[in-house]
């Protein structure tokens, strides 16, 4: 087993003990997706006329999605959390390998995500989502969330490592909550002003639910739009490999020089 392997399951423990050990952060970010269901999808669901669609159906895959780029906010938190407190510090002292710190956190993040998706999908069962893609679709569908979720979580990794407090990681974690407004994760964007549009189909976000609207049997491919949104199978692993190519090499270089 490689040192690199080695090192980098130790801190998916150390990260799992953590969350373990502190889950608040974790329940916060699955029970508002939840909260979010209920509200839009009864509060607002009989005011949104999309002809031939349900709005719940449409909008549990856009939620999925936003948690998913929540991994932005959570992954700076504790990046943040680490490196401020000095266990940055005691790591870089150890024999462990620089790259297994950032990737042991976003790995532990893939884990704790993908089980506290669960309880998402169910009340979307509950309140009237169904699949109607094949169990490959499905599969597809879960992958690319999950990989999505790697590439927000390594971007929130870099950002923690670059912010000079905690405080101040909180609060750029917190605006992040935007990002999934100006996509169509709530929306559809036909009819959104030309340039707002423009700006929404190019956000990953967008791409990502699109992709899982089409998989799950939700929501047809748009025929018309940005490239991102009208494939939005290739939109999504190009804008997620992408990302994780950027952001993770960044983060493993911004822990090994140890600056803040």
């Amino acid at each position: 087993m490689s040192t690199l392997t080695y090192d980098g399951m130790a801190m998916v423990g150390r990260q799992l003990r953590r969350v373990r050990n502190s889950p608040g952060l974790a329940v916060l970010t699955q029970v508002m997706p939840i909260n979010m269901l209920l509200f839009f999808g009864y509060v607002f669901g009989s005011a949104l006329a999309m002809p031939g669609r349900e709005y719940r159906s449409f909008l549990v895959p856009g939620l999925l999605v936003a948690t998913a780029a929540g991994g932005i906010m959570t992954g700076m938190f504790q990046a943040a959390a680490d490196s401020h407190r000095g266990v940055m510090d005691r790591f870089r002292t150890m024999p462990v390998s620089r790259a297994a710190v950032p990737l042991g956190q976003g790995v532990a993040d893939l884990v704790v995500t993908a089980i506290g998706t669960v309880p998402l999908l169910l009340v979307g069962l509950a309140v009237g989502w169904r699949i109607h893609g094949s169990a490959l679709e499905v599969a597809g569908a879960v992958g690319l969330l999950l990989l999505f979720r790697f590439a927000c979580t390594s971007i929130g990794i870099f950002l923690g490592l670059l912010t000079r407090s905690e405080d101040a990681a909180g609060q750029l974690g917190a605006s992040t909550f935007v990002l999934p407004l100006l996509s169509n994760a709530y929306i559809p964007t036909d009819g959104l002003a030309g340039w707002l549009r423009t700006l929404a189909e190019w956000n990953p976000i967008s791409a990502v639910t699109t992709a899982l609207r089409d998989l799950f049997g939700n929501a047809p491919v748009p025929a018309d739009g940005a490239w991102p949104v009208t494939h939005p199978v290739a939109g999504s692993l190009v804008w997620s490999v992408a990302l994780i190519a950027v952001f993770m090499p960044l983060a493993v270089r911004r822990y090994a020089r140890g600056e803040r």
